[in-house]
């Protein structure tokens, strides 16, 4: 007689890792656009942009919204171009003698002095013009990367209490896009099965009557469930209360703005960091008070764990190390393209732009969405 096989044991269900908290992304993401706007340096620039690059192809998720990378790409490529053409066709007042090319000039009336189309384009100028775009499509390539990296649904359950009402109509309008897309197609389907037209001025009319119809009905019954579950009450808070909020909210405001504007002013350099930090903490403060009016509960909130604290931290480094930088060698940073020379790259700024790789090693890697064979 052989012994009886033992019972297969039930295969253990493995706990899923935690996902990092979205605004960690973000703020990761605008403290390398940050970095960004301190240099002109081609090299560096291209170094940040390599860095996020990395960062997003080993932690971007399998989702739709992840695929918004390749959007931002080539939206810095168009302004790099067409930054580009406004300086060989409009001219530039950056002085050159190393001569690319000639345009036929166009003569214009005196009053449009200072203006010019076509002419002489100097390599000066297109240096001068390259760099400049090339910190903006940078930029644009951070905001892309926190855009493929944070969940936009997670983020707005992170809001904070004060901005609940502005959390609920962005998730309501992301919600009912796809709906309006999908009736319009079938709408326009049906319109040439029935061998009508269904493009052109009266395509559009008889497609976006329904459309917008469905999308009015579907408006009114989701209003009448979101009152029934209790959405938009709201506590009773003391006058003073909301004085006090709305005086913190307000000034926080203006302090960020004219924060902001001292950092990329060279005037404001001194004034720029404190201003910019105090209206942060006065804004906090303010959206703190506002959240005390709204009664609500977050179900599975995402936690804000030591990741999202290194995520932050290493983009915070990247972005402040760069500023000091700035300050301490601008001719490293900020190449001169009167004379023309050639960018170097400075070791230590390059060193700290390294930095931002630290979420492709601390954070868990995305879901697989590929299915196991069954047998």
């Amino acid at each position: 007689m052989t012994a009886p096989e033992s019972a297969p044991t039930p295969a253990q269900p493995q706990r899923p890792r935690t996902q990092l908290h979205p605004g960690a992304w973000w703020l990761w993401a605008l403290a390398l656009g940050t970095a960004a706007t301190r240099t002109t340096n081609p090299l560096l620039l291209a170094l940040l942009v390599t860095t996020s690059a990395y960062v997003v192809a080993t932690r971007r998720p399998h989702a739709p919204w992840s695929r918004s990378y390749g959007a931002f790409v080539k939206l810095a490529l168009a302004v790099l171009l067409i930054r580009l053409a406004f300086a060989v066709v409009l001219g530039s007042p950056i002085p050159g003698t190393h001569t690319v090319l000639t345009l036929p000039e166009v003569p214009l009336p005196d009053w449009a002095q200072g203006i010019r189309l076509g002419g002489r384009v100097t390599a000066e100028a297109l240096a001068f013009a390259l760099y400049d775009a090339l910190r903006l499509a940078t930029l644009l390539i951070c905001v892309g990367a926190a855009n493929a990296l944070a969940n936009p649904s997670r983020l707005l359950k992170s809001l904070p209490g004060a901005l609940y009402e502005l959390g609920v109509a962005v998730v309501v309008a992301l919600t009912f896009a796809p709906h309006l897309i999908a009736d319009a197609q079938r709408l326009r389907a049906a319109r040439r099965l029935r061998g009508r037209p269904d493009k052109g001025v009266r395509g559009l009319l008889h497609v976006g009557l329904p459309v917008l119809e469905g999308a009015l009905e579907r408006s009114v019954a989701l209003a009448a469930a979101m009152d029934a579950r209790g959405y938009g009450r709201t506590a009773e808070v003391p006058p003073a209360v909301r004085r006090t909020t709305a005086a913190l909210t307000l000034g926080g405001l203006l302090g960020v703005c004219a924060g902001t504007y001292g950092l990329l002013t060279a005037e404001g350099g001194t004034y720029g960091v404190p201003v910019l930090l105090a209206g942060l903490a006065a804004a906090l403060a303010g959206l703190r008070l506002g959240g005390r009016r709204t009664l609500r509960t977050r179900y599975r909130p995402d936690p804000w764990d030591a990741r999202a604290w290194l995520v932050t931290a290493s983009g915070v480094a990247v972005a402040a190390l760069l500023t000091l930088a700035a300050s301490r060698d601008p001719a490293a940073l900020h190449p001169g393209v009167v004379p023309l020379v050639a960018p170097t790259l400075p070791l230590w700024p390059a060193a700290a732009v390294l930095i931002g790789l630290l979420p492709a090693f601390v954070t868990p890697a995305p879901a697989s969405t590929r299915k196991e064979p069954t047998t």
